[in-house]
């Protein structure tokens, strides 16, 4: 064992050893003079003493869950510093500790093994990014955000015009109407250094809504739906753009909304 500094207390290995019976005269005698002499040993050499609980027992269905081949490999290659005393469970806690701490290696290795195979399988899903991105913008707003006058149909026009030539679609107030919702500004931001359209609404029932345009190569889509942000979001796609439709309204309202949307083609 070597020498402790002064104030420092035995590490639990020496004192569950010293517990264990598993150290010479010396060093024992040592550990018994530290725990009379300092009130942190003896602390933790009392908490490691009423430690003698079925161990064994209790991490049974992590070591029955661990790789048995993997573990005995890595513990037949530690060597053996000598004969270990067993206890009455038949295995000493030093032992049983090392088998655990295997344990967690193996498991470790294993787990990113697998989740470096997922990342190397797994395809990015630039659909399902780019309406996160909206969702995550959108869940900034509030009524108040969208409290400003939305302007008179030229400016309205002139709004949608920009939009609309930065995504080569032609859009009117017409084509972006929402039945029961007020139409509140057009404009363009950015995604993955691509134009994204946002259209957006106040509903007088659910607060702020929004249509979302993209360019997409991905190709005609049906309507399907997903919630994020705790908001509703309804999601299709034609030969050259993809749309969502995200709110706070149920569902189902928000399906008949895009249902509204989609009556009035873009392109």
């Amino acid at each position: 064992m070597t020498e402790l500094d002064k104030g420092q207390i035995p590490s639990d290995e020496l004192l569950t050893a010293f517990i264990d019976g598993e150290l010479n005269a010396v060093d024992r005698e040592r550990i018994e003079r530290l725990i009379a002499g300092d009130e942190r040993a003896a602390e933790r050499f009392d908490f490691l003493s009423r430690s003698a609980l079925p161990f064994g027992e209790a991490f049974a269905p992590m070591l029955a869950e661990a790789p048995a081949a993997k573990l005995d490999a890595m513990l037949a290659a530690i060597p053996a510093a000598g004969e270990q005393k067993v206890g009455a469970a038949g295995i000493g806690r030093r032992s049983f500790l090392a088998a655990v701490a295997a344990s967690f290696v193996a498991a470790i290795a294993v787990d990113r093994a697998v989740t470096a195979i997922g990342h190397r399988l797994a395809k990015p899903d630039e659909d399902s990014e780019w309406r996160a991105v909206v969702a995550e913008y959108l869940s900034l707003y509030t009524t108040d955000t969208l409290s400003a006058p939305a302007g008179d149909r030229t400016q309205q026009i002139a709004q949608l015009n920009q939009v609309g030539s930065k995504l080569g679609l032609s859009l009117a107030p017409e084509t972006v109407a929402i039945p029961g919702v007020e139409f509140k500004r057009a404009q363009i931001l950015n995604y993955d250094s691509k134009p994204l359209a946002q259209i957006a609404y106040l509903d007088p029932e659910s607060g702020p809504m929004a249509l979302c345009i993209v360019q997409s190569a991905k190709g005609t889509a049906a309507p399907d739906m997903e919630s994020r942000r705790g908001m509703n979001v309804v999601y299709w796609s034609s030969a050259t753009h993809a749309f969502m439709l995200i709110g706070h309204a149920p569902i189902d309202r928000m399906q008949q909304l895009a249902a509204d949307v989609r009556a009035h083609p873009i392109a």
